[in-house]
């Protein structure tokens, strides 16, 4: 059923996740209303419960009985949206393609996403830009010296704290920048093939990439210096991915599983080569209790806090797979053998 109000979006420009559902929003032409800043606030003011724990964004949806629930996690939410609107489309028809979708969608969210957060609050120079636009962007840019030196010096210490939890160090910063570089040429490559992942139309994954772009192409110093560097079509391309609302959804097109070119697949070993071997090492040590794990990934020692939801990532992963027919499954295995993708299902 197609829902005629405007839903209401609270988010934050600085946030990946936030520019990724307003991507597709405008891709699918689907209404709304952004709110920027001081979600819970706002949301509270409207005597809505608040989501545990509060994510940007957080956008209000009606559920079977009429209530107003706030919701948050963009890939279940972009899968909801799936179902309340027919028009434009971003999961893949093909259940084998729409897998991949699935499993690049998660590698920007849960992976790319690493290399945002490293660049944001390791180095100095991008930890005080971030530092001081945050806090103008959730309060207001009119905010007096004072007190936005106050807000800036919490925000960081508590982002700048957190660079362990998502494995940034001094022993993986050059393991970081070194991935993202290839991600950057490996983007390079496939747009010289494709305008977007996965054909001539976007998918869901695009916009997950695109989300975590948005920030290291034109937020963050650091990346969006290297991104100039190493890949003017991957700047190009999220200027490209802002706005879809007049791309020809309907004389454009999906490519077939089969028929991808190998800048897709050698994308795929870069999953298979980086998040997935996390991925398992993440599950392993949640199983084991552990609080902490560290690993060897291409060569270089990775060690990171033990993320809960990055287990029901990889559990997520395998249900999508499960839920295949058998000759998809074929597909699907035929079509990642030798990527390291193929070791989780």
């Amino acid at each position: 059923m197609e829902m005629t109000q405007k839903i209401k979006i609270f988010g934050a420009t600085p946030s990946p996740y936030t520019q990724k559902i307003l991507a597709a929003f405008r891709y699918r032409h689907i209404p709304y209303i952004v709110y920027n800043g001081n979600i819970v606030k706002k949301i509270t003011k409207l005597g809505i419960d608040l989501p545990k724990p509060v994510l940007l964004p957080t956008i209000l949806l009606k559920n079977d009985d009429g209530t107003i629930v706030a919701t948050t996690d963009s890939t279940p939410i972009i899968r909801r949206l799936e179902n309340d609107f027919s028009e434009r489309k971003i999961i893949p028809d093909d259940p084998a393609l729409a897998f991949v979708n699935y499993l690049l969608e998660d590698f920007g969210d849960e992976w790319v996403t690493k290399y945002m957060f490293h660049y944001r609050w390791y180095f100095k120079e991008d930890a005080d830009v971030a530092g001081t636009i945050l806090p103008l962007v959730d309060i207001a840019v009119n905010t007096p010296n004072e007190t936005l030196a106050q807000y800036k010096e919490i925000v960081s210490k508590r982002q700048i704290d957190r660079l362990w939890v998502v494995g940034s160090n001094d022993e993986t910063a050059d393991f970081i920048d070194a991935s993202y570089k290839r991600f950057l040429n490996l983007m390079e490559e496939h747009l010289l093939n494709s305008p977007f992942l996965l054909g001539t139309k976007p998918s869901s994954s695009d916009f997950s990439f695109y989300g975590q772009l948005t920030q290291l192409v034109g937020f963050d110093p650091t990346p969006r210096k290297i991104a100039y560097e190493y890949s003017l079509r991957t700047v190009a391309w999220v200027d490209v991915l802002d706005d879809l609302s007049g791309h020809d959804a309907e004389n454009t097109s999906w490519t077939k599983l089969e028929d991808s070119p190998e800048s897709l697949k050698n994308m795929l070993k870069e999953v298979g080569k980086m998040y997935i071997p996390a991925l398992l090492a993440n599950s392993e040590a949640l199983i084991k209790g552990d609080e902490t794990w560290e690993m060897k990934i291409d060569n270089a020692v990775w060690k990171q806090k033990t993320f809960p939801y990055q287990a029901k990532c990889l559990k997520w992963i395998k249900n999508e797979f499960d839920l295949l027919n058998q000759e998809d499954k074929k597909r699907v295995l035929n079509f990642l053998d030798d990527t390291g993708c193929e070791t989780i299902l």
